[in-house]
């Protein structure tokens, strides 16, 4: 696949990218499943968000490495393969190194497999651009992912279990176990976006100066498409 904007971009520009302006979980909203489902405690979140981080990194390299040499109509398939090696190896280690959060992540570890972030970013960058841009933007990403869903985990810790990461702030008296259940997540997501779109923030419901939230029809989209078109 033909490359885009390489000359734009910068390694340490794609990492705050991801990071900042292009958060997947506070501004783009992907990849909800793992933060809805491990953020009851920060361990859990930096455990999910580290792993996360490894496979979008290795993969986003690998695919940009034989991005040239990739059949297009084959692509997809060959993209689950090289993402669900890393995250076997991935779990692997995990499991053999740190048996107590194996058995806290349990069956999230091997979804990684089908993260929309990872097969988003290897679609939409790492199959264009090279091979160091690709490195910045999965260290970007998967640590804009691990930010995310570690501030929503110590909210919920902090509001349901009156602790984060095994120190305690809040008596047990006054502590709401609402937050450590699944419907907690869905709350505190809430209130999050709520405070970006109250603020002005970038995020998934707060739309841009002339955003109509249709990105598939968006006049950037279809100027992408042209170039695509012509080369």
């Amino acid at each position: 696949m033909a490359d885009t904007n390489e000359k734009k971009l910068t390694f340490f520009g794609c990492i705050f990218n991801g990071i900042i302006p292009e958060n997947p979980i506070l501004v783009l909203m992907i990849g909800m499943c793992p933060t809805l489902a491990v953020t009851t405690s920060v361990s859990n979140a930096i455990g999910m968000g580290l792993s996360t981080t490894a496979v979008l990194v290795a993969s986003n390299a690998l695919i940009s490495l034989v991005r040239r040499i990739t059949p297009d109509r084959v692509r997809i398939p060959i993209y689950i393969v090289i993402v669900a090696s890393f995250v076997t190896l991935v779990e692997f280690l995990i499991k053999a190194y740190f048996p107590a959060l194996y058995e806290s992540l349990g069956i999230y570890i091997p979804l990684i497999v089908v993260n929309c972030i990872i097969f988003g970013r290897a679609e939409a960058f790492a199959g264009k651009n090279n091979v160091i841009n690709s490195i910045g933007d999965g260290i970007g990403m998967g640590l804009g992912f691990t930010f995310g869903i570690i501030i929503i985990s110590a909210i919920r810790e902090l509001i349901g279990s009156g602790s984060v990461y095994g120190f305690t702030f809040v008596p047990e008296n006054y502590r709401a176990a609402l937050f450590v259940l699944p419907p907690g997540a869905f709350l505190v997501l809430a209130f999050l976006t709520a405070i970006q779109n109250k603020l002005r923030l970038p995020s998934a419901t707060n739309k841009k100066d002339g955003c109509n939230n249709d990105c598939l029809h968006c006049t950037l989209h279809k100027e992408t498409s042209k170039v695509e078109e012509g080369k």
